[in-house]
């Protein structure tokens, strides 16, 4: 059972590492906003990738915690998919994307968490 946010932010990390994806990224935001306390940021090399990450992540966190997003944007484009989860919010791009929207710049005072395996 998922504890804490940083429980469920590795839960998602895990999910989308599950599906190859690449570069994948906590972002510690407690001090820096109240909606959430962790933004976990990776890349997908396909639109179809994109997807399979998000869907994995869902199928995932509602097998082994129970819990369903709150709210997702971006799925039909493929391109950039958003699953909130409320103390976490997983950012799921192409890298094309990524880079054009570079959220690790944009918060840029978050601390910022590799995952490995």
């Amino acid at each position: 059972m998922v504890k804490t946010s940083l429980e469920l932010a590795k839960l998602i990390a895990e999910a989308a590492s599950d599906k190859k994806a690449r570069d994948i990224v906590l972002m510690n935001m407690i001090d820096l906003t109240p909606t959430t306390d962790y933004f976990v940021v990776c890349s997908a090399g396909s639109t179809t990738q994109v997807r399979a990450i998000a869907d994995n992540i869902e199928e995932k966190l509602q097998e082994e915690a129970g819990i369903d997003f709150l709210h997702k944007e971006g799925y039909r484009e493929g391109e950039w998919v958003l699953l909130d989860y409320g103390d976490c919010v997983a950012h799921i791009f192409l890298q094309d994307s990524r880079e054009y929207y570079a959220l690790e710049t944009l918060w840029g005072d978050a601390e910022l968490t590799p995952y490995e395996d």
